[in-house]
């Protein structure tokens, strides 16, 4: 087997060198690290990931192959894979190897992750670039300088539905826009019967309404959730018309159609390992991908933080009784814990339209 040279080059003119997998050619974004052991195919077709270079914390991933079922999106959504080492010799095939080269995706392996993981709690998330088939530091370096900063990009249209579409169901009828919407969400909506009108980001209000709707959802999605406009507009016109739900991104568009605020985070909560405490004190094991969080002290009277971070004390989830909006920064429907939060979460939005 060839070895393909590669390198990543960091904003702050650090540079490593590794093995390339996948195929030549070079991308540029931030730099995200995930702690979670399993589920690399999950979180690298997560569209909250786009306009990112994912890397991974375990030292090794691709041990189980590739399982295009679990797969959270029909295409892997980060712009990259930095690892310290992939599996070559898999329980199941396709490869992560083979797959990467057949569907052209760009990877590392070879390289002291943890390091750079340190390096970006130490200093914050980084841009960076990553260039396989090459091991010039300077020209990575470079590439990683000149990549725009996240909140100047706008990733959202590329992940989000082009046109609204419909998922039938017996139940409670649900709108939802669609940021960049994972799998398990909609496994998590449909398997409650719930049917289900989904639209993309631009969507108006009115063309929800004529939908006739019980409930609003919001999806996740990727990037600065200040430069999805539309969205929170669309959800400022809806407040107190529907009952609204929203995950990760889609806390985020609630709070700030509510007129609160959000910022982003030093280097972001990614992983499957991420302790929450719930507002009557129970402590919720959760998974999480985001690098923005909600300022709690921005929420207008009414609103109350139901979820604090453990870790850091940030926002997880928000609630308004008054406006029957429900929050949670955290991803209930990936069941990390493995399912304490789906059940409470998902069949508490029923029980608000019921």
């Amino acid at each position: 087997m060839e070895i393909m040279k590669a390198v990543l080059g960091l904003e702050d003119g650090e540079f490593v060198v590794g093995d390339g997998f996948g195929v030549e050619g070079e991308c540029s974004g931030e730099l995200v690290f995930n702690t979670q052991m399993t589920g690399y195919m999950e979180s690298l077709t997560d569209p909250s990931y786009a306009g990112q270079i994912l890397m991974f914390t375990f030292p090794l991933i691709g041990n189980y192959g590739v399982d295009e079922q679990n797969f959270q999106n029909p295409r892997v959504s980060a712009l990259a894979c930095i690892t310290k080492e992939i599996c070559d010799r898999p329980s199941a095939l396709p490869s992560i190897r083979t797959y990467f080269e057949e569907h052209s995706l760009f990877g590392m392996q070879g390289v002291d992750t943890r390091a750079l993981t340190i390096k970006t709690r130490l200093h914050g998330t980084m841009k960076a670039a990553l260039v396989v088939g090459s091991n010039d530091g300077q020209v990575a370096v470079a590439l990683a300088r000149n990549a725009p900063d996240i909140s100047d990009t706008t990733p959202i249209p590329a992940v989000s539905c082009k046109a609204p579409h419909h998922i039938p169901g017996k139940g409670k009828r649900i709108a939802v826009i669609d940021l960049g919407i994972k799998k398990n969400m909609i496994i998590s909506l449909a398997a409650r019967n719930a049917d289900l009108h989904i639209f993309p980001h631009n969507i108006t209000s009115n063309e929800i309404l004529a939908c006739k709707p019980d409930a609003l959802f919001i999806s996740n999605g990727p990037g600065d959730p200040k430069r999805a406009t539309d969205a929170i507009r669309c959800v400022k016109a809806l407040l107190g018309e529907l009952p609204i739900f929203g995950i990760c991104m889609g806390n985020q568009i609630s709070a700030l159609a509510l007129g609160g605020d959000t910022y982003k985070l030093k280097f972001g909560h990614r992983g499957a390992n991420q302790p929450v405490r719930d507002m009557n004190g129970r402590i919720y094991i959760t998974t999480q991908n985001h690098g923005f969080a909600v300022n709690g002290d921005t929420l207008p009277e009414g609103c109350r933080v139901s979820y604090t971070n453990v870790n850091d004390g940030t926002v997880e989830g928000f609630l308004n009784d008054d406006l029957n909006l429900t929050c949670v920064q955290f991803h209930p429907e990936a069941h990390g814990g493995p399912r304490d939060t789906e059940l409470p979460f998902f069949d508490s939005l029923f029980r608000r339209i019921s």
